[in-house]
């Protein structure tokens, strides 16, 4: 049975909020899988197919907590996460109505969600286990809860990100944290953190997450914001 201490229940929250920050794209390809199905349909396919998919990501949690046992895998996870953190940061194109096939059949949807949900989900899957810190009951909590928010809450979430970007930042540090946590427990540097940092090393490697995920997003969102207005000009070079 979990222990039902602060940390259980800041390890909860962790994963309620990175599981609802990298699953906006899942939201969306629910509804695109779902959108010519009809209306009698859809809330069971909506349903089936996400519980199809949280038990393939509890399952995915299951064997990723037990890599993470093995030296070095939690450096490769936390440089994975230091990576996700700042591809949060930086504005993409979407082009997931590109690749998500609408069905018309039930079956059809639910199998659609599912692996669509299960090529998305890497990241998620990583961030969850970090901040379970290796806790399978607390990995199944989290999903279960997090996992209605972003069905039925996808619309609202997205609008309230979109209004408040500080939001996604905010998202984008506490990645930044648990990888700099992650990385430094690793059985190959962990005692070496201990000795040089002493209590303060693994809040010490969080922080340098945190500063390395933002500054580096804050750098390439600026860079990619300023690409659109040198192709600009470049063509009005072009037609002179």
């Amino acid at each position: 049975m979990p222990s039902f201490d602060l940390q259980f229940w800041d390890g909860l929250l962790k994963i309620v909020v990175v599981n609802i920050l990298l699953s906006g794209d899942n939201a969306v390809v629910i509804a695109l899988a779902c959108r010519s199905l009809p209306d009698k349909y859809r809330n069971t396919a909506v349903i089936a197919g996400s519980a199809g998919a949280v038990g393939i990501r509890v399952l995915f949690c299951v064997i990723i907590a037990w890599l993470m046992a093995i030296p070095a895998i939690k450096l490769i996870g936390g440089v994975l996460l230091l990576w996700i953190g700042v591809k949060l940061m930086v504005p993409e194109d979407d082009h997931n109505g590109d690749s998500v096939k609408s069905s018309a059949s039930l079956w059809g949807a639910v199998q659609t969600i599912i692996i669509a949900d299960v090529v998305m989900s890497l990241d998620n899957v990583i961030a969850i286990v970090a901040a379970a810190r290796n806790d399978i009951v607390l990995i199944v909590i989290g999903l279960l809860m997090s996992v209605p928010l972003i069905i039925f809450g996808s619309q609202l979430l997205m609008k309230v990100l979109n209004r408040f970007p500080m939001l996604v930042t905010a998202g984008a540090g506490l990645l930044g944290w648990l990888a700099g946590e992650i990385m430094a427990g690793d059985p190959l540097v962990h005692h070496w953190v201990e000795e040089h940092g002493g209590a303060w090393g693994e809040t010490t490697a969080g922080i340098l997450g945190i500063v390395f995920v933002v500054g580096t997003g804050f750098y390439l969102a600026r860079r990619a914001a300023a690409k659109p207005h040198a192709m600009e000009d470049l063509s009005a070079e072009e037609t002179k």
